[in-house]
């Protein structure tokens, strides 16, 4: 597992209480950085599992504390290695207790995908510049050209973030990322449209006509890549390959419905868009769901309970809109 330093200042007078609340603790590593009459820094070394619940315990013991900062670091690598502790067989419930998170915090989560949600030119550069290339491969018909189109398009992380403002309960988060989405959508459809009506569109194409009907496999590529896109993040692994799954399941689909929309084809984009519906839903309802079970949560029990109702709320909403698709589908394929 990855590890983190963390830098905690602190004024001098709250030295004693912090070493105090880690030496409770036999199994972190750290050391008094520097030590004057008006600040400590204190550096601890931990497995990037622990590091939620340690910034929790001194969150809720020196939030309220002027000056205090807490600072998480990544780790490129440390020696000597760490060692697999030897676990007990004949001791399960032993062995529940020291189970660690396989998680990075709820912190270092939001940063990571807070910055994905803001409407930058980078991020309207890279929504046309993906939609120009995979209208290109679309109509040539190149699955080569549509996966570079996949790895350019940057809808991994507003599709992420949604999911996790309705695990949060963050409102502001929730708005930021559907303002993101919503206005990269639109360009990608208006985009595609505008091309679609400049060239001629053959809805024949292969990679064209397999993306005007839904079907279950379709649901399944999307709740996998849901799942597959939000653990990219919790884990801190390169999120760069799963963004190029939750890209399959929106870019091409939208492409097409913009493109034949623009040619005149109105009853095979209306198959497509309804192909694009089904993904973004199972994509978030993949997405929470998994941010749920990797016990993604609010610190405070106030939060919690509101951002409790809120994944309620948000789950009950996309399996009963999955569940009129699902049908709609069904319907559409006879």
């Amino acid at each position: 597992m990855q590890e983190r330093v963390i830098k905690i200042i602190l004024p001098e007078e709250f030295k004693d209480p912090a070493l105090e609340l880690l030496d409770a603790d036999e199994s972190i590593f750290y050391w008094l950085e520097e030590s004057n009459s008006t600040n400590v820094v204190i550096s601890i070394l931990v497995d990037s599992g622990q590091t939620e619940k340690l910034m929790d315990n001194f969150e809720r013991r020196f939030g309220g504390t002027e000056d205090f900062k807490l600072i998480v670091l990544p780790v490129e690598a440390s020696l000597p290695r760490k060692k697999e502790e030897e676990k007990p067989v004949s001791e399960p419930k032993v062995k529940a207790k020291q189970k660690k998170s396989m998680r990075i915090s709820r912190e270092e989560l939001y940063a990571d995908i807070v910055g994905s949600t803001k409407m930058s030119n980078i991020y309207l550069i890279f929504v046309v510049l993906s939609t120009i290339v995979a209208a290109i491969g679309l109509m040539r018909d190149n699955v080569a050209v549509i996966i570079g189109a996949m790895v350019i398009a940057p809808f991994l992380g507003p599709s992420v973030a949604l999911a996790l403002s309705a695990t949060l309960g963050d409102n502001k988060l929730r708005n930021d990322a559907l303002k993101a989405t919503i206005v990269g959508f639109s360009l990608v459809i208006f985009l595609s449209a505008f091309i679609g009506y400049l060239f001629a569109v053959d809805p024949g194409i292969p990679e064209i006509a397999s993306r005007t009907q839904a079907g279950i496999p379709d649901i399944l590529l999307a709740l996998a890549s849901g799942a597959a896109g939000v653990l990219a993040f919790t884990t801190g692994a390169p999120a760069v390959v799963i963004g190029v799954m939750v890209a399959v399941a929106l870019l091409p689909p939208l492409t097409v419905f913009g493109l034949l929309m623009g040619s005149g084809e109105y009853n095979l984009a209306m198959g497509a868009f309804l192909v694009f519906l089904t993904n973004i839903i199972c994509i978030n309802l993949a997405g929470v769901t998994t941010f749920l079970l990797q016990g993604v949560s609010p610190r405070s029990w106030w939060e919690a309970k509101k951002a409790k109702k809120a994944t309620r709320k948000t789950l009950a909403t996309w399996t009963i809109t999955l569940g009129f698709l699902i049908v709609v589908i069904l319907l559409w394929s006879n």
